[in-house]
């Protein structure tokens, strides 16, 4: 029962919802058609909105659509009415749900957009094209760089993406968005069609072109107040706006004295400037100060450039519109402004302007003009003539066109200065003040300096006709009183000399071993063991015993170029009880200790039992000492393939100072590394730092290599000069070949070498192969065969190749020696192989062709033998 009643209930309340729906809607329908027939009622009849109410109102009272359906045809509506109300239903469901997402979007709307923008560039495009051609210069008219400038560009270009301004003036290709908000929502996007209309689904056409936003907004809604009636009345429940969309472009024609004149499509937003720039602004012949905007062939604004350029007035709220015509005609007159004005150019004058007008547009005088009398230059007529504008005259003076005003500097002279030079301590310009004198001046300058020269001072005096003397002073006297004052005059220049400018400057030098050997100042009372102070103390090969002194003679002889003088200090540099003075331009020299040289070390690498680094222990330690010193050869060295590797002359050795930074550089990184450092340390650390930033390294170092560097120049030279020579390669390191069999058998002997610094002795283990290269069939490596000759290795490789230069083998042993094959009445003696060995089978080289004319010439000579000998036989 329970169900019954509620399907009753459903029931009634379809009714009751068809029936309020229809009478709210469109109460003639409840006239043509009574509700009670509903089996009878023509869905196509009812409008969307009707439908859209039903479905509102299904909604409110809880019934889904499907439920809705249901009690439709319970109440007698056919099932084909059913359907169509079904598919009605569900196309109003999909156009809301398309409003949906319109409505959605429009509060996600894209930035404004510029109609035909392709078009406008490229009229923008074409013009800085042609300019970049031809304007290499700054314009010389004030207002000539404003709308072309190659480093800068001032387009005026609008900004569309603005609120929507008030009074813009729509026009066809515009789109606006109406916005219908309150107690009913929607959405639209209109565009102005070429006719003017906007054309509103279900509305109609309205005429909205050359109406402003405003004025749009008005006509809108008087219009759709006729559907929304929650727009009247003095209290509305639904409210419009209308906002500006993508914005149309438009075509304004630009004529005159202009750098490209011509009709540009612009944006509806261009102002004149924007046009002007397009336009590549005014020529030389065009105004700046009365282009007309012409608007239905009369003349709605006069526009000024010189007011935008000096006063920031550009009138940017006057739009342009379609058709609109921009004319620039000649200029009126022209002044030229030249000299000690801020904007020295051209200017465009009207009638009527005054000097202080123009001077305005200059930007005023610069710091340095003189601007009590301005000079000017008229056209009068046939000729020019000068006058000549005075301050109090600037307002009153009117500017004509042609006229030409020059801005002087201010005299580069001072109407009461004096100066003082030299040895005082503050140098400079002074006031000259009523009976101002020498003594005054120098206590104005805070005294004279220790260094200075009294006994003379000068005064360079400017007499009335530009000529000058010099007045000769005693400045000590004058200080102390004896001697009358001076009293100074205008330009007066005093000059106080210091004793230092009047000798040469005095330095002393040091050179050799000492820490930072060079150039330093001399000083009274100095002596040798003060000037290796200041030099960082001496270096650990200094010799204390042999120092000199090389000390300028006094009275030229010739022949003699200095004076020596030995020196002995001691190494703690402890003053001597007869200490050697020092006098200027002394050159204290160093040397080294005799036979001092940093620790030489050597290496063994291979078969002995302690192989490594080794110190060389004395100038005559030799290969068998280092040997014995390494626990002797193991049981598998190979004595016969031992090699000695030593630097050539052309090593590039470290130089002693570069070595020892090496080593403390390693100590200075230890320490850094250590967080718990001493004080000692530390303070050890931070002389590190200041001794390893000097250059004195790299210098000794490059000095070292300078004899190296010598030697291979010296060779390349006869490389370049001798053909034959020119394949020499210039090695670091060589291969010496040693017999350590004999070395160790007879230590000492001529086989036994004496080491020098970088020797490595390397000792191969016991060899087995023996390698063979060159022009054999298969250069291989075969297994060394006891009491094997040569011969047999080179047929185990597949025998000599053709072009094999058999009586060119050689053979290099594995300690470096290398031995060749001997020739003796056509005997050919083979070198002999050893374990390690490497035979090498030269080649001879590719055949040269014999050419037709010299096989012609000897078969010509052959004939011609045979013919003589045959002769002789007779």
């Amino acid at each position: 029962m329970h169900f019954q009643h509620k399907a009753i209930l459903r029931v009634l309340t379809i009714v009751l919802l068809f029936t309020s729906t229809l009478i709210t809607i469109n109460p003639t329908t409840v006239q043509a058609q009574s509700l009670s027939e509903l089996s009878n009622l023509n869905v196509d009849e009812l409008s969307d909105t009707q439908i859209r109410e039903l479905i509102r109102r299904a909604a409110e009272l809880g019934l889904s659509e499907t439920e809705l359906l249901q009690m439709a045809k319970l109440r007698g509506l056919s099932d084909f009415q059913v359907e169509k109300l079904k598919n009605r239903i569900e196309g109003l469901e999909s156009s809301s749900m398309g409003s949906a997402r319109s409505g959605s979007q429009a509060g996600k709307r894209d930035a404004r957009s510029q109609g035909d923008l392709n078009e406008i560039n490229q009229g923008f495009f074409k013009y800085q094209q042609e300019l970049f051609f031809f304007e290499e210069e700054s314009s010389p008219y004030f207002g000539g760089d404003l709308f072309y400038n190659k480093n800068r560009k001032l387009t005026f270009e609008p900004n569309i993406n603005i609120p929507t301004p008030k009074n813009y003036i729509l026009g066809p290709g515009d789109m606006i968005y109406i916005d219908i908000y309150g107690q009913s929502e929607r959405y639209m996007e209109v565009n102005i069609n070429p006719d003017g209309f906007a054309i509103i689904e279900n509305i109609g056409p309205i005429s909205l072109s050359g109406k402003s936003i405003e004025e749009a907004t008005n006509i809108l809604k008087n219009r759709l107040s006729n559907f929304y009636e929650g727009m009247r009345g003095s209290n509305p429940n639904t409210y419009l706006q209308v906002t500006l969309g993508n914005v149309r472009s438009i075509q304004v024609h630009l004529v005159g004295e202009l750098r490209l004149p011509g009709t540009f499509t612009l944006s509806s937003f261009s102002t004149v400037f924007n046009a002007l720039y397009a336009a590549g602004g005014p020529s030389e012949n065009g105004t700046y100060r009365n282009i007309k905007l012409i608007r239905k062939n009369k003349t709605i604004s006069t526009i000024d450039i010189y007011d935008f350029i000096t006063n920031g007035k550009a009138d940017l709220n006057l739009q342009l519109e379609d058709q609109d015509v921009i004319l620039v005609e000649p200029f009126e007159g022209r002044a030229t402004v030249e000299g000690e004005v801020k904007r020295p150019k051209i200017f465009e004058v009207k009638n009527g302007e005054t000097f202080a007008d123009l001077l305005r547009y200059t930007g005023g005088f610069t710091d340095e003009a003189f601007q009590d009398r301005i000079a000017v230059s008229r056209i009068t007529g046939k000729e020019r003539s000068v006058s000549d504008i005075f301050k109090n005259q600037f307002d009153i003076f009117t500017v004509k066109g042609g006229d030409k005003y020059t801005i002087s500097k201010v005299l580069n002279r001072f109407t009461n200065r004096v100066q003082i030079k030299g040895a005082v301590f503050r140098e400079g310009n002074y006031a000259l003040t009523e009976g101002l004198t020498l003594k005054q001046l120098i206590a104005n300058a805070d005294g004279v300096r220790g260094e200075a020269y009294l006994e003379r001072g000068s005064i360079l005096r400017t007499n009335e006709d530009l000529s000058t003397e010099v007045l000769t002073v005693n400045v000590r006297d004058i200080l102390n009183g004896s001697a009358a004052d001076v009293r100074l005059q205008r330009e007066d220049v005093i000059r106080i000399s210091s004793i230092y400018d009047l000798q040469e400057e005095f330095y002393v030098q040091v050179t050799g071993e000492v820490r930072n050997p060079g150039t330093y100042p001399f000083s009274k009372q100095m002596t040798v063991e003060d000037l290796i102070i200041l030099a960082g103390g001496l270096r650990e090969a200094a010799s204390t015993k042999d120092i000199e002194i090389a000390r300028r003679v006094g009275t030229p002889q010739e022949g003699l170029f200095s004076t020596l003088i030995p020196v002995n200090v001691d190494k703690s540099l402890v003053p001597s009880d007869n200490p050697q003075v020092l006098e200027p331009f002394d050159n204290v020299i160093i040397r080294r200790k005799p036979n001092f040289n940093l620790e030489k070390i050597v290496y063994i690498e291979g078969q002995v039992n302690s192989p490594g680094a080794f110190a060389v222990q004395s100038a005559q330690e030799r290969i068998s000492d280092v040997i014995s010193r390494a626990g002797g050869l193991t049981a598998f060295a190979y004595a016969k393939g031992a090699t000695l590797i030593r630097r050539t002359e052309y090593f590039n050795t470290e130089s002693e100072q570069l070595r020892r930074q090496k080593n403390l550089m390693d100590l200075q990184l230890k320490l850094q590394a250590d967080p718990n450092n001493t004080e000692a340390q530390e303070l050890l650390l931070e002389r590190l730092f200041k001794d390893l930033g000097n250059k004195d390294a790299s210098k000794s170092a490059a000095e070292s290599a300078a004899v190296s560097e010598i030697k291979r120049e010296t060779v390349a030279g006869i490389a370049e000069s001798k053909g034959d020579f020119g394949q020499v390669k210039i090695r670091e390191t060589e291969a010496v070949a040693i017999d350590l069999e004999k070395i160790m058998s007879n230590p000492g002997s001529a086989f036994d070498l004496i080491l020098e610094e970088g020797d490595i002795i390397s000792i191969p283990r016991q060899l087995q192969t023996v390698r063979l290269r060159g022009d054999i069939v298969y250069p291989t490596t075969v297994r060394f065969e006891n009491a094997r000759g040569l011969k047999h290795y080179i047929n185990k490789a597949g025998g000599f190749d053709n072009r094999a230069n058999r009586k060119r083998t050689y053979v290099v042993y594995a300690n470096g020696d290398v031995t060749r094959t001997r020739s003796f009445l056509g005997l050919r003696s083979y070198p002999s192989i050893e374990p390690g060995a490497e035979v090498f089978v030269p080649t001879k080289g590719p055949r040269v062709p014999i050419r037709p004319g010299e096989l012609v010439g000897l078969t010509t000579g052959l004939a011609t033998l045979v013919l003589i000998i045959s002769q002789i036989t007779q």
